[in-house]
């Protein structure tokens, strides 16, 4: 069954992607959720038509999405947790940590294209982090976790 995305689908897809699935994953979890629509001759014109629309717009969201990555690159990231002997923490460090720590320098970046290297850090010291600020423009964030005094 072909497809073509309303939304950004994790491990599918982007919006205005054209994705073959398996029948009942399109019919019954993606169009019923809103995620997809069916891919007609008509359909398949309309996002071509889009596309061509949004490929100036597209320029400059990449150009924006390189700029930031070149100020997240030069960041130095340090995040304070409770920590146990030795290097253990209490509890964990997550993408939402991460957010709330850009965040704090000025840089606004949504938890959900967060991806932590490993998953949640549970030890101190230093680890790397996953960035996608557009499709096509994606950062490796180095940062590291401290205890906190």
């Amino acid at each position: 069954m072909e497809l073509i995305l309303k939304k950004d689908v994790e491990n599918l897809g982007f919006k205005d992607d054209l994705v073959k699935v398996k029948n009942g994953y399109g019919r019954n979890y993606l169009i019923p959720k809103g995620f997809a629509l069916l891919a007609t001759t008509s359909a398949k014109k309309v996002l071509a038509e889009t596309l061509k629309q949004r490929a100036f717009k597209e320029a400059k969201l990449v150009k924006d999405a390189t700029k930031t990555s070149k100020a997240l690159k030069a960041l130095e990231i340090k995040i304070s947790a409770k920590a146990g002997i030795g290097d253990k923490l209490f509890g964990s460090v997550n993408n939402i940590n991460i957010s709330e720590a850009l965040e704090a320098v000025g840089h606004d970046i949504d938890k959900k294209y967060i991806t932590v290297l490993g998953g949640a850090i549970k030890r101190l010291g230093k680890s790397q982090a996953k960035i996608r600020l557009h499709r096509e423009v994606i950062v490796d964030l180095d940062f590291e976790v401290i205890a906190e005094k």
